[in-house]
């Protein structure tokens, strides 16, 4: 069903504005539900709201509805920090203007979006109340910014539930407007294996993994490689030598958990290419090479180093866990002295990292490609390297240029780095 579809593939549409210009009575247009509280007070919307929903012709998205940016005093100031950090993870911004009411707000969001690279919709709300002037929607159409007049007010249906022609005419501005590599998303992994190919999956059942199902890389990998008329063969670590000898002909590619990678590395014949789910979502959410760069700072590190370990998911912590047990003894093994980690879960991701030798970040399978691109950016801003759980095991563990084999590109980095070049 669209609505299981998980947060981190839906396209997220922020909704951003002043206080009061109906941002929320917009929300409630676009999806015909009384999704957020409306009021004429100023400030009704405290946190944002999400609505999930699958909007033909872009399929599934995640509306964020935010508190107005000009919110005031100490509460207003928490507020207005929450919204900013929606905006490190919308793909598609909505704008929303009240009659006349354009000014130093809206022109700091305007060229915020912009600079960050995030296509943006201009909803020019209240049209019932006074027409957008000419000489801003002169200015719109020289900067090339899309724009839409709409009465958000008025509902977002007719009475025989067709939707309005504002809201028609709004949802085509979205759709021209949205990001190609969402309508055009990369695979995770089929192209690495081809039509008609297969690959060995090895998944762990170990106390991480949830009861009687998979863990959300492995059904998303195993999905996408249906899509790309591939087909799989899952195994637990055990079992995988037994698998791999009875197979008739070689596998394109074997896929482990990261946590597995030694034993999985010493059962796969040096033959067939490897490598983890986490290091598939480091190319697929986020920028693999920039990734590969931060592993190699692993032999920077130095005892009493501070390391950010970053989760997009908000799971309970267990005995042995991946980022607060394994990944700190396997580093600290290899640099051979304690390390201070540091844990942040969530959307919650520190403005400066300036104290950090190094960022560690899971596969980000619950967020979307532009939050994760935010945060790698943020990192390179700040002359901070980030890596991932998949990438920062495989360089502890011995096994990095294995497990790049797959990703020609990023390998080349690796060894041109690591033999003293600069790129």
């Amino acid at each position: 069903m669209a609505m299981n579809t998980p947060k981190g593939l839906r396209l997220h549409i922020g909704i951003f504005g002043r206080r009061n210009v109906g941002k929320s009575s917009l929300l409630n247009a676009i999806t015909r539900q009384a999704i957020s509280i409306v009021s004429n007070t100023a400030g009704t919307t405290t946190d944002p709201v999400e609505k999930p929903m699958e909007m033909l012709p872009l399929g599934p998205v995640l509306f964020i509805d935010t508190a107005g940016v000009d919110d005031e005093g100490a509460l207003g100031k928490m507020r207005v920090e929450k919204s900013r950090q929606v905006i490190d993870r919308t793909d598609l911004a909505l704008l929303v203007v009240g009659a006349g009411d354009w000014g130093d707000f809206e022109e700091g969001l305007l060229q915020e979006f912009v600079s960050k690279k995030i296509p943006v919709v201009v909803v020019l709300n209240k049209r019932d109340i006074a027409p957008a002037s000419a000489e801003l929607c002169g200015r719109l159409d020289r900067d090339k910014i899309s724009y839409v007049s709409v009465c958000a007010a008025s509902g977002g249906s007719l009475s025989d539930g067709a939707p309005t022609e504002d809201i028609q005419r709004l949802r085509h501005a979205m759709l021209a407007a949205a990001p190609d590599d969402f309508l055009n998303e990369p695979a995770i992994a089929a192209d690495l294996v081809g039509p008609g190919e297969f690959a060995v999956l090895v998944v762990p059942i170990d106390k991480e993994a949830p009861k009687g199902r998979l863990i959300l890389p492995q059904v998303q990998t195993i999905r996408d490689l249906l899509d790309g008329d591939s087909y799989c063969l899952v195994v637990k670590e055990r079992e995988l030598a037994h698998a791999l000898q009875s197979l008739s002909k070689k596998p394109k590619l074997v896929v482990t958990d990261s946590q597995a990678f030694l034993k999985v590395a010493a059962d796969t014949p040096r033959e067939i290419p490897l490598t983890g789910f986490s290091v598939l979502f480091s190319r697929f959410k986020g920028d693999l090479t920039e990734q590969v760069r931060g592993a190699m700072a692993v032999e920077n590190l130095k005892p009493g180093d501070r390391i950010l370990v970053a989760e997009s998911c908000s799971h309970h912590p267990i005995t042995d866990d991946i980022g607060r047990v394994k990944i700190p003894r396997w580093l600290t093994q290899y640099v051979g002295g304690e390390l201070k980690f540091e844990h942040v879960q969530g959307h919650d991701f520190d403005t400066d990292l300036s104290g950090y030798k190094l960022v560690i970040h899971c596969g980000a399978c619950t967020t979307n490609r532009r939050a994760m691109l935010s945060r790698i950016l943020r990192c390179r801003q700040q002359n901070v390297p980030i890596t991932n759980y998949g990438l920062v095991i495989a360089y502890s563990l011995g096994i990095f240029e294995r497990a790049l084999e797959p990703f020609p590109a990023a390998l080349q980095l690796y060894k041109t780095l690591r033999a003293g070049g600069e790129v």
